[in-house]
């Protein structure tokens, strides 16, 4: 299955600030491997249900077994909010983690993106069910992707968990339900409490423009809800963004205002409005807080200094890290790596720290 990634990759950069390059990224030398998985009346925790729920990943590599029989060298990747699988396939990690000798050489891991409910080519309002798609939450898609990896692939014990931002909550999730799921965990952007404050202003803020555009029809729209679309495309960017290397970016007033009417352009190739009101309020139920002790894996979490939807002047990582007996937390300071939120995703400014993970995991 073939995805067009040029307009939708123009279309996240707006909406994550990540900046734009001044000259493209080779792309990476290797290609995925897509499958898909069905379950059968998949029942979701709001009560609804689906016959049948559609989960679409990706792999690289091969799996290892040891001398059980087991896979002891899968790699689960879990995605962003909007997302999907093959956002792991953009040159600013791909290239910095699965060739020869890099962290993530597929050579030696067995790597599985998942394409979260909702997201990519996995179930979401879109394929039909519009508004009367069920009202998934982080609970429903974090069980769903453990079976993938147990129920499909046969996957007792990951070798690492990674996940981007909401895959960063995700993985918490992970780490508290299933112990032993994996031997190291590695959350990247984002904060183990309730959705509030201005996180939650920002996505509540994004919903309701798309809902009160006219053209909206409570999800049974004819053609976009483009004005409200329009209003969430521009919220989300100000919460992505990274000031640092906007200003770097777009140094004018007329660079500033070009790169504005591109993104404009760049609507038709976002996601779809009903799309895009579920994935954002999946996180309305999303609060780890209370059970951070249950988790006993090794974890090693990443946040950076520039990251406007997890702001460290909070405090809220320092004063919850302590809870995680064998966990780590790292704050990355602002730098010409970082790129705000979207550091996530940026390899290079933190891949070192990984590959010392890994060291410090191995069996």
């Amino acid at each position: 299955m073939k995805r067009t990634l040029a307009g939708l990759c123009l279309w996240l950069a707006a909406a994550t600030g990540v900046a734009a390059q001044t000259a493209p990224a080779a792309p990476p030398a290797f290609s995925p491997a897509t499958h898909e998985a069905s379950f059968k009346d998949f029942r979701f925790r709001s009560g609804e249900s689906l016959p049948s729920l559609r989960i679409r990943y990706e792999t690289l590599g091969a799996p290892h077994r040891n001398a059980r029989g087991e896979i002891d060298n899968a790699v689960l990747l879990l995605h962003g909010t909007g997302g999907d699988g093959l956002s792991f396939m953009r040159p600013r990690f791909a290239n910095g983690m699965f060739g020869p000798g890099q962290p993530l050489d597929i050579a030696k891991f067995y790597i599985v993106m998942i394409d979260s409910i909702g997201h990519g080519g996995s179930s979401k309002p879109s394929d039909g069910l519009r508004a009367h798609f069920p009202h998934y939450d982080y609970g429903d898609m974090v069980e769903a992707e453990h079976r993938v990896t147990s129920e499909v692939l046969g996957i007792k014990r990951l070798r690492l968990l990674f996940g981007t931002s909401m895959g960063c909550m995700h993985a918490f999730l992970w780490a508290e339900t299933w112990p032993d799921a994996a031997s190291a965990i590695m959350p990247m952007a984002c904060l183990p409490v309730e959705i509030a404050g201005r996180n939650r202003i920002w996505r509540k803020m994004s919903i309701e423009a798309i809902k009160r555009d006219p053209d909206y029809k409570n999800g049974d729209y004819d053609h976009p809800p483009l004005a409200g679309l329009r209003t969430a495309a521009d919220i989300n960017f100000i919460a992505g963004s990274a000031p640092h290397q906007d200003q770097k970016s777009w140094p004018t007033r007329d660079a500033a205002d070009a790169f504005v009417e591109a993104r404009e352009k760049a609507l038709a190739n976002g996601p779809d409005a009903n799309d895009e009101i579920y994935f954002l309020d999946a996180s309305r139920t999303y609060n780890p807080e209370p059970d951070l002790a249950k988790i006993t894996a090794p974890v090693l979490w990443i946040n950076s200094d520039d990251d406007f939807i997890n702001p460290p002047e909070l405090g809220i990582a320092e004063r919850l890290a302590p809870k995680i007996r064998n966990g780590r937390f790292v704050r990355l300071p602002i730098s010409p790596k970082t790129r705000g939120h979207g550091t996530h995703s940026v390899a290079e400014a933190w891949s070192d720290l990984m590959a010392d993970f890994l060291k410090a995991t191995a069996p």
